[in-house]
């Protein structure tokens, strides 16, 4: 593709992003799986121990918004979209279907980094220290593009039901979750868990949230930020290919 029709899917990519974010992220139950889910789950966990510290809590609240934020309408666009007759439509335009991805890449990737950094300030208003806000900001930005990429990842299934998607996506999402060090640190871990830890993005976000308020962490640093690279890179590559493999049995 010359630099003049990428550009062009670009342009047509935001135009994407930004009917999204008119039509699918402005709901009641966005806001309820993607920001009071993870909310209500640090809450109950909140009172079932004492063990912890607040800043442990608050930093797997801020991995939890992000993943949940990030993810929680990306993988029911497709389905919505071909059971309203939109997506053929769409498909129909001069716009690849990469350039259709990466625009409902792009509104989640917005809407879950906005939600976030609501939350941290939130942390902060409680009395956490942000001590490396840079290493923060790069963590989230990377972490948002590669939830959003897991997200359209799991609205590969060539379905029109809605209802099938999210059933998968809360299968896979909510272990995630539980292996990645949210609620139970990472050296506290069995061998087992550690080894499935290594395995989820989620991990490493939390890891360098945990960094950024308190200054400690498992992993390097620099491991973090490159296996959430290497994990967005994979997925969002994965994601495109596999779309465009499956969009005609769509129509």
């Amino acid at each position: 593709m010359n630099p003049a029709g990428f550009s062009e899917q670009l342009l047509r990519a935001w135009a994407i992003a930004k009917k999204d974010i008119r039509i699918y992220y402005i709901k009641g139950p966005v806001l309820i799986f993607g920001v009071f889910m993870p909310l209500f789950m640090f809450l109950a966990f909140l009172m079932g121990t004492k063990q912890l510290p607040l800043s442990f809590l608050i930093s797997g609240l801020v991995g939890m918004t992000l993943f949940f934020t990030a993810t929680a309408v990306s993988p029911a666009i497709f389905p919505w979209e071909g059971q309203a007759k939109t997506l053929e439509r769409l498909a129909s335009c001069p716009v690849t279907v990469e350039a259709i991805v990466f625009g409902d890449m792009i509104a989640s990737t917005l809407f879950g980094i906005g939600i976030t950094i609501i939350t941290v300030i939130i942390g902060m208003m409680l009395g956490l220290s942000l001590l490396h806000g840079i290493t923060l900001l790069v963590a989230i930005l990377i972490a948002a593009c590669c939830f959003s990429a897991i997200g359209m990842l799991l609205a590969v299934p060539p379905t029109n039901v809605p209802s099938n998607i999210m059933m998968l996506s809360s299968l896979i999402k909510f272990p995630l979750v539980f292996i990645s060090g949210i609620f139970i640190p990472l050296d506290q871990m069995p061998a087992w868990g550690l080894a499935l830890a290594v395995f989820s993005p989620l991990t490493y976000f939390t890891d360098l949230v945990r960094y950024a308020f308190t200054d400690t962490h498992y992993f390097p640093v620099i491991i973090d930020i490159a296996a959430l690279a290497v994990f967005t890179a994979i997925f969002t590559v994965g994601t495109m290919y596999l779309h465009k493999r499956t969009m005609p049995q769509r129509m």
